[in-house]
């Protein structure tokens, strides 16, 4: 493709300019140092005959000789000229196919600012996106992966126990077994929720919501999980940012999935604090929760599916890591944005929707 794309960069370039140029000198010279030389012939009583013809002979014998040096001249700068800014995309052809094998590490060597430059910096943006995603979904059959085997293999252990009688038949082993198909039953719910938030953006029932009726709804729900922690509660609802048009189902469970999360990662005898704003044509809504603050290195992750600050996957530090991946695809079905920030001592989590 860049052989083909060269030697017709080369043609429409060289042909045309040293074509019309040697077309025009041509003409010239027989229609006016010709007409000038004959002028000069009389004036001066000399037989402008043979004269004249050795005169455009040789004068076009030696623009020939010229034209040979021009054309070739031309075509190996315009060659090497045309080769190098044509050189990324060169790369970009074989780094495709890199990348359609599966290798997202290979780059465009970027050697110019003009629309080819730009288009490799573009290409290379593409690629560290395809790279992260990537990994993402590597990440992420592995956590599932993980989720799963950690329950189905207490149940298998526990099940063949009872089979074999190694383990007699008691309260508490069957009161964890349930445990155990609950927490299956919750990831797969979790799931669920997830597929029905990327289906969000088919369907939206939008409609008028007050802000502080939804807020004192979902933490009516946490009361208690708040008194359990001696956490703290506040509210505070901003002036002009009391309504927005949201779909009511949806909405209810991202500031659930907000609230729980903050519930989760805030110690005992912390604090959250829960306040809406107006934003620039926009109504964003943020909890702050006291406890450990996100590395800054994870926070652009955090709303990814399956991703967990927690290397350690504890599960008494969270559960699987979906809850923010359905808040940003249903926020984002509304046509809004969502974000976190975090210091020590602090994290706040927000998300905006159009007024």
């Amino acid at each position: 493709m860049k052989q083909r794309l060269l030697w017709k960069l080369l043609l429409i370039n060289i042909v045309p300019v040293i074509g019309i140029i040697i077309l025009v000198v041509w003409l010239a010279i027989d229609q006016l140092a010709a007409g000038y030389f004959m002028a000069l012939m009389d004036k001066y009583e000399v037989s402008p005959n043979d004269i004249h013809q050795m005169f455009l002979t040789a004068v076009h014998r030696y623009l020939l000789w010229a034209t040979v040096a021009a054309l070739a001249l031309a075509f190996l700068i315009s060659y090497f000229l045309i080769r190098r800014v044509l050189q990324p995309l060169s790369q970009m052809h074989t780094i495709t196919r890199e990348v359609a094998a599966g290798n997202f590490s290979a780059r465009v060597d970027v050697i110019s600012q003009d629309e080819v430059g730009e288009l490799g910096v573009a290409f290379n943006r593409m690629a560290d996106s395809l790279e992260q995603v990537e990994q993402l979904r590597k990440t992420m059959v592995a956590d599932v992966a993980h989720e799963l085997r950690t329950p189905l293999t207490n149940l298998r252990g526990y099940l063949e126990a009872l089979n074999d009688r190694v383990l007699p038949p008691s309260q508490e082993t069957f009161t964890m077994l349930q445990q155990e198909i609950m927490r299956l039953v919750s990831l797969v719910e979790n799931l669920q929720q997830l597929a029905r938030a990327d289906a969000a953006r088919v369907y939206l029932k939008r409609e008028k919501l007050s802000l502080a009726e939804i807020v004192d709804q979902i933490l009516s729900l946490y009361r208690l999980p708040f008194q359990e922690k001696n956490i703290s509660v506040e509210k505070s609802i901003g002036p002009g940012a009391e309504f927005v048009m949201a779909d009511r189902d949806k909405l209810l469970q991202a500031i659930r999935n907000l609230v729980e999360n903050g519930w989760k990662y805030t110690p005992d005898n912390g604090r959250i604090a829960i306040s809406t704003q107006p934003d620039r044509g926009a109504v964003k809504f943020s909890i702050v929760n006291s406890g450990p603050g996100i590395p800054e290195s994870d926070l652009p992750f955090i709303f990814e599916r399956f991703f967990r600050a927690d290397r350690s996957r504890s599960r008494d530090g969270g559960g699987a890591g979906i809850g923010l991946a359905i808040v940003r695809e249903l926020i984002e079905a509304h046509g809004g944005k969502v974000g976190a920030e975090s210091r020590s001592g602090e994290t706040l989590v927000w998300f905006s929707l159009p007024a």
